[in-house]
């Protein structure tokens, strides 16, 4: 392996392992400042990629908790059209067009959430968080998106201390994964309520870093066509807790079943630092992955493509 890969590899890792203290700061913040959805709100949470997976999370989250309705979209496909109370858009870069686009047809205010500040998204919105304690220098996002969750989960008022001292003890070899999963030719993230969102990104992060075969489902769908993949050599990671029957149904099939008392937020760094181990091992760069930018920027014909 390079030195240059062996230099973005310990670059990436730093920035997973400042997950705790960022979550810390940024639960506090969400607790007081202002332009979060306040309870009874109609809203829609946008973002592209990972921030899209953060938005499904949260949305899920904010309903099950009785806040209000809350539908996250690829910021793509938001429907401007729609009535809501209050737009949320995610972006580390605050320069990625979709969303820029978005908040421009947006009738109804826009909160952004961003780690750079006068950005094109920052500058088009009406209000604006920074989160700059949580930027990253890697292309692949692990510390600024999960951040922005725990911002989130903030203004929800959930409690955050076990949360981190678990986050904490996984980064300090707690909880390790099973023998075998890192051998693995394929992996199913499963989840379930807001824990799906986690699921979508955690298989997203090993494609980025790894190249690796990952897929993810609904807990709930997953009986309805994907199991079929499942057999000896392959894994089925659950990210929360598993719904009746699962389990059972995974280890009929052969495959290597990952089913531990986590909280799925925390079981996501289980994840990324699966991603950068078996980047590592195929001596890949898994801070610039091929084909990929840190943000996505379309010409202006694009829009008429």
């Amino acid at each position: 392996m390079s030195t240059e890969v062996k230099a973005t590899i310990s670059h990436i890792e730093r920035e997973i392992r400042r997950q705790p203290e960022s979550w810390r700061r940024a639960d506090e913040l969400g607790r007081t400042v202002a332009g979060l959805p306040q309870p009874g709100e109609r809203v829609a949470v946008i973002g592209c990629g990972t921030s899209w997976f953060m938005a499904a999370a949260y949305a899920s989250l904010r309903e099950s908790l009785g806040h209000g309705e809350t539908d996250p979209f690829a910021a793509s496909e938001f429907p401007a059209g729609r009535s809501y109370d209050r737009v949320v858009a995610i972006s580390r870069s605050g320069t990625t067009t979709e969303v820029v686009r978005a908040i421009e047809v947006s009738a109804v205010p826009v909160t952004v959430i961003t780690a750079l500040p006068d950005s094109p998204v920052a500058v088009a919105a009406d209000e604006t968080i920074l989160l700059d304690f949580a930027d990253e220098e890697s292309v692949v996002q692990t510390l600024f998106a999960t951040t922005a969750l725990m911002l989130l989960r903030g203004g929800l008022g959930l409690p955050a201390e076990a949360l981190i001292a678990e986050a904490t003890g996984v980064l300090n070899g707690a909880s390790a994964l099973p023998a075998g999963v890192a051998e693995a030719s394929q992996i199913t993230f499963l989840g379930q309520g807001w824990a799906y969102g986690l699921a979508l990104e955690a298989g997203l992060k090993l494609r980025e870093a790894a190249q690796l075969w990952t897929e993810s489902y609904l807990q709930m769908e997953y009986r309805h066509g994907p199991i079929a993949i499942a057999e000896p050599g392959r894994v089925v990671w659950i990210l929360g807790r598993p719904v009746e029957g699962i389990c059972a149904d995974v280890r009929v099939t052969g495959a290597l079943l990952v089913d531990d008392d986590l909280d799925p937020l925390v079981d996501l760094i289980r994840a990324q630092l699966l991603a950068l181990q078996l980047a590592s091992r195929s001596g890949l760069d898994p801070d610039r992955p091929r084909q990929l930018t840190r943000s996505v920027m379309l010409v202006e014909a694009d829009r008429t493509a």
